[in-house]
């Protein structure tokens, strides 16, 4: 062959690797992610996502990677800690998807980090499957960011099952018709309120307290001390991890006994239980679990061998289906095609720890329970009330 047509050669080959449609071997298929590994989001992302992220990944390249084309690609990850602010997280996404050109993309942790870097993702066609919000802007966003998936659903979905309990509770006198409410001052509790406002208020309750707070706030007591004295028989907080362990504490040191006590983020993590003993008994959250389910059962275990410890009774669960989600949208499209992959997850139907799960305007409809509560050792759901749900128990046992 002389120099002319080695050249030719050479620049056919550069031009076909070029060429639309054309697409070369991959030796791996780097994930990334920006997440809390530091801030006051930290607890959450170490208990609900980042186990989640390495389980899956271990359990994937275990089998050799994913599948694409017929061949088995192993996963290499990335990731930054966004160090829980928002400035932070965009940042390290931006970096993930321009500098270290990620095939995809997993969430951080929180309402509003995923607010915050939605549009970064949009913009560059990652799917986000936000397993860590809850956001009544939920089908707005999923119109405007069609790559994004709200995994927990909205706020109003939370309220409508919780204010179906209290009213059932109230019309059959266990409960007084005041509720005492306060929120953390983040994109999580200002949704959650504002939808438990007109919730409660349709049910036909009356907010005899309503208060917010700053992220980051421990000294809770004040608080504690005003909802003790407003006389109302319920008390909800919409807290994060940190604040619902001061809560607990916190009342029971106050003698804060309320007849149903419903407390945010943090109920259903195995720390909880642990802390507090027996104490979590007749406690309320958002999340539950069925009893009955021998996948998540056996998903529980799995992760407690791996970490020691047990999974969140909330996200966890629904984290690792979106993780078997992806990866099955993956390998049905047979190649990194974001957009092929988008379009999977909003059509197709999945197999998970969970059960099957089909999405519709990107968000699962009746894949898990809204509201569960403590009772004997074990976390299960009791809202919404269908086949499956638990019978709630009140008045919440007096704090040993």
């Amino acid at each position: 062959m002389d120099r002319r047509q080695a050249f030719l050669l050479a620049m056919t080959a550069a031009m076909v690797a070029g060429a639309p449609g054309f697409a070369a071997a991959q030796d791996k298929i780097k994930v990334g992610y920006a997440i809390s590994k530091s801030g006051p989001n930290a607890g959450g992302a170490n208990i609900t996502q980042i186990p989640n992220y390495e389980m899956w990944v271990k359990e994937v390249n275990a089998k050799g990677g994913l599948m694409l084309s017929g061949k088995r690609v192993p996963i290499e990850v990335i990731e930054y800690d966004d160090r829980s602010t928002a400035e932070e997280a965009i940042r390290a996404v931006e970096r993930l998807v321009t500098q270290d050109k990620v095939d995809l993309l997993f969430p951080p942790w929180g309402t509003g980090l995923n607010l915050a870097v939605g549009p970064v993702f949009n913009k560059h066609g990652y799917p986000q499957l936000a397993f860590s919000a809850v956001t009544d802007r939920a089908p707005e966003l999923a119109k405007r960011w069609p790559n994004s998936f709200w995994l927990l659903g909205t706020s109003a979905q939370y309220v409508d099952s919780l204010a179906a309990l209290l009213k059932k509770l109230r019309d059959d006198g266990k409960i007084n018709p005041n509720i005492a409410m306060i929120s953390v001052a983040d994109g999580f509790g200002i949704d959650l309120s504002g939808a438990a406002r007109k919730g409660f208020a349709d049910a036909g309750f009356k907010l005899s307290y309503d208060k917010s707070y700053p992220v980051g706030t421990q000294d809770l007591a004040p608080i504690i001390a005003d909802a003790k004295a407003s006389g109302a028989d319920t008390f909800v907080a919409f807290s994060y991890p940190p604040d619902t362990m001061a809560l607990t504490e916190q009342s029971k040191v106050a003698s804060f006994a309320p007849k149903v006590m419903f407390l945010g983020v943090g109920v259903g993590f195995p720390l909880y239980p642990q802390r507090f003993g027996a104490n979590t008994e007749g406690i309320i959250s958002l999340g539950g679990w069925s009893r009955d389910n021998a996948s998540t059962q056996a998903y529980a275990k799995k992760h407690e061998e791996m970490f020691n410890r047990g999974p969140d009774r909330w996200g966890s669960q629904v984290g690792y289906a979106s993780l078997q989600m992806l990866e099955q949208a993956v390998e049905r499209v047979g190649k990194i095609d974001r957009e092929a992959i988008v379009k999977e997850l909003q059509t197709g139907t999945f197999d998970t720890v969970i059960g099957k799960i089909k999405l519709e305007n990107n968000m699962p409809k009746d894949a898990f329970w809204h509201i569960g509560q403590w009772q004997d050792g074990f976390f299960v759901g009791v809202a919404p009330q269908r086949s499956g749900a638990a019978a709630m128990v009140t008045p919440k046992p007096a704090w040993k």
